[in-house]
């Protein structure tokens, strides 16, 4: 178990290969982050339906699509050039898509992916909204989705040509969402909400 307390500690995905496998930890920046607990129905729900709509439209396509739990390192100040063991940026975003396949490796994702969707719960907004905000714009993720499942809310960040998300567009209830990498691609939020519960445990 990584010494998390320790704000003086800096981590990287070699220590974090070491840790318990029971155990489940992100790395920004160097830092040791617990990962939330198990995610409730809601967010399932809602990740199994998004994964449903990316993996029905990329079949026979050259991206694919991933879910957590599945380590991805991203490229720091270093760039994408340092070695596995010494990258300080280790996240397991919700759901992914990745069209490089040289990102793509036997135990984890080297490289930003296209696109990246975070499944907001309490305890991960702050994590979701600010600290991977800035590590995916950072890292070269092109297009950045939080979704609030209780809410029925989507926001939709989009790199720039300066590299930096622009203002996020901001889709409700039952529209229809373009998805700006895939060309084609539209999600129904209608069924990716549909089932979830605003009362329960």
């Amino acid at each position: 178990m990584p010494q998390a307390l320790n704000t003086n500690a800096h981590y990287t995905y070699g220590d974090y290969l070491t840790w318990p496998e029971n155990e489940h930890w992100e790395i920004i920046n160097g830092q040791a982050l617990a990962m939330s607990p198990s995610p409730g129905p809601n967010h399932q729900l809602v990740v199994v339906e998004l994964v449903r709509q990316f993996a029905n439209y990329l079949s026979g396509k050259p991206c694919r699509v991933f879910a957590a739990p599945l380590d991805v390192l991203l490229p720091g100040t270093g760039g994408n050039d340092l070695p596995e063991h010494l990258i300080n940026n280790v996240v397991q975003p919700d759901i992914f898509v990745v069209c490089d396949p040289d990102k793509i490796g036997r135990n984890c994702i080297k490289g930003a992916p296209d696109l990246v969707v975070e499944v907001l719960s309490a305890n991960s907004v702050r994590r979701d909204r600010y600290e991977k905000f800035h590590l995916y714009e950072q890292a070269g993720v092109k297009e950045y989705w939080l979704v609030e499942p209780e809410a029925r809310l989507l926001t939709v960040f989009k790199l720039g040509a300066d590299g930096r998300y622009g203002r996020p567009e901001i889709y409700a209830g039952t529209e229809q969402v373009p998805v700006a990498i895939l060309t084609g691609l539209t999600v129904n939020l209608q069924t990716v909400f549909a089932g979830v519960e605003t009362d329960n445990c």
